[in-house]
């Protein structure tokens, strides 16, 4: 691993590290006190679900659905360019299949620094077809895959929210393939 490789995935893993310390100190200055009254997301949930707002970073349409086996749906929400240089996807797995999905362990990769690690969803990959490079999830660096890890089964109906954080390709590509292990692929566009 270059020392260049391995200093942009500390940063990442800070930014993620800082990123998620800054929300939860949001939501935990975030009360107003009152307990009594439920807030505008707990109405609109009991009111039929919440549509994503525009600081989630997603749309109401996904960016690409991808098939899996066992009933399982891929749903990328968003992609989004950071300015430390990643690429971070952002999707959620639903099973839409008559029985409990159990993931395969292919997802993970077949990288044996990745697989020691567990469950993961480090057998992702973007590919650039105009820069013709193909793009692994990052690691941090103990080597673990910096995206969603332990998820090894779906319910029936139920929805899981996944991660995954990429080297961005240069700037001037904004469309590339995605592809895990076992799914379709999907082509996305990256925003930011």
């Amino acid at each position: 691993m270059s020392i260049r490789f391995a200093a942009q995935a500390r940063r990442g893993l800070f930014a993620l590290t800082l990123s998620t310390g800054l929300v939860l100190g949001a939501a935990a200055c975030g009360g107003s006190g009152d307990d009594a009254k439920p807030d505008a997301s707990t109405s609109a949930s009991k009111s039929g679900g919440s549509r994503p707002s525009a600081q989630e970073g997603q749309s109401a349409e996904p960016l690409a659905e991808l098939r899996g086996p066992d009933g399982l749906t891929l749903a990328i929400t968003s992609a989004e360019r950071d300015a430390g240089g990643f690429v971070t996807i952002n999707a959620q797995l639903k099973n839409d299949g008559s029985k409990d999905a159990v993931l395969s362990s292919q997802l993970s990769g077949n990288e044996t620094e990745i697989m020691k690690n567990g469950q993961s969803f480090g057998g992702a990959t973007l590919v650039d077809s105009k820069g013709r490079k193909r793009y692994y999830v990052l690691r941090d660096t103990e080597g673990r895959p910096l995206t969603t890890t332990g998820v090894q089964t779906v319910k029936t109906g139920d929805t899981v929210p996944i991660f995954m954080q990429f080297p961005a390709p240069p700037a001037g590509t904004a469309q590339v393939s995605f592809q895990l292990p076992t799914f379709s692929s999907g082509t996305i566009q990256i925003s930011g």
